[in-house]
């Protein structure tokens, strides 16, 4: 497998250790099979809140990207069962690599939104404005820059032997990572703004719910990915070890633990909290105020019509972030 992997110039098997080490069948499969389970119940149980939420009319996207981050979590699931059958199949490691990385990004992304909805209702002059607005933008698109970043700074050293290239690429993917860690903190940046500032005489009210409710969900929420996201920078920064002398960090229960454990945590506490009523905006808010207005708007037009159809909230990242 070695020669042919060297002849064709790849991918080379590496010689370092990794978070989790080589898959078997005992226990991997097993643990694999368990958390495929959990997923697979929040992924039904957040689309059929998306589902019923659509068909009264209300357009709350955030159950429809928890479903997709379920599936994906799925299907690096599946993939590491995949490789524990096969385990001196490359290509399926880098691909199970590849899926662990890329798919608790969603969860980072509903924190900040989530913790945006929350400062701009008490804090509209500064949740609005409009070099905040566009600096929320920039991250975003920073965000999956940085994911492609990872996968390039993944697989790469995998089809060279070059040295210099490795380092570069072992360089890319600690700026990466350490963004992935700095963007996780920026939901405790918008709840703290939120809980020092004095009080906004033009603060306003969203979703049901209290806002203390409010910030308690993000906090936890954003805590556990902040958890998640500085293990794997801490153990990305930590000098490489070789593959038969892995560091405690590489084992597996870590590797299970700090992924799979925490992200149903965080599933568990967006999914059960239900986000999308407390969360709720009206659809098409621009500017402060538009919380209030277009809600009192559209409670007159549910009145005067007589269809009673509940007004559309609609949580459009490319608008409302």
């Amino acid at each position: 497998m070695s020669h042919i992997s060297r002849r064709s110039g790849g991918p080379y098997p590496s010689n370092t250790a990794g978070i989790g080490g080589l898959p078997t069948i005992v226990p991997d499969i097993i643990i694999c099979a368990v958390f495929i389970v959990l997923y697979a119940s929040f992924a039904a149980t957040n689309i059929t809140i998306f589902q019923i939420n659509r068909r009264r009319g209300h357009k709350f996207l955030l159950p429809g990207l928890m479903f997709g981050f379920c599936i994906a979590r799925i299907a690096t699931l599946v993939l590491r069962i995949a490789w524990a059958n096969r385990p001196s199949n490359i290509r399926l490691a880098i691909a199970a690599q590849i899926f662990v990385n890329a798919g608790v990004l969603l969860a980072y992304i509903i924190n900040l939104i989530l913790a945006q909805r929350i400062l701009r209702a008490a804090q509209p002059r500064i949740g609005w404005n409009p070099v905040v607005r566009a600096t929320s933008k920039a991250l975003y698109i920073a965000l999956g820059g940085a994911l492609i970043m990872v996968i390039i700074s993944v697989v790469l050293p995998l089809y060279t032997l070059d040295m210099h290239t490795r380092s570069i690429c072992r360089d890319v993917q600690l700026a990466a990572i350490t963004y992935f860690l700095v963007f996780t903190c920026l939901p405790i940046i918008h709840v703290a703004a939120t809980v020092s500032l004095p009080k906004s005489k033009d603060a306003e009210t969203f979703g049901e719910g209290s806002m203390r409710s409010k910030l308690i969900i993000v906090t936890a929420s954003t805590s556990l990915c902040i958890l998640l996201a500085g293990f794997k920078a801490g153990i990305t920064w930590s000098p490489a070890r070789p593959i038969r002398n892995p560091a405690w960090f590489d084992s597996k229960a870590c590797f299970y633990v700090f992924n799979f454990v925490c992200e149903i945590l965080i599933l568990g506490v967006l999914t059960f909290s239900r986000i999308d009523k407390r969360f709720s905006v009206p659809n098409g808010c621009n500017q402060a105020g538009d919380y209030t207005k277009l809600r009192e708007r559209g409670s007159t037009e549910s009145t005067n019509d007589s269809s009673l159809g509940p007004s559309k909230d609609d949580m459009n990242t490319t608008q409302q972030v």
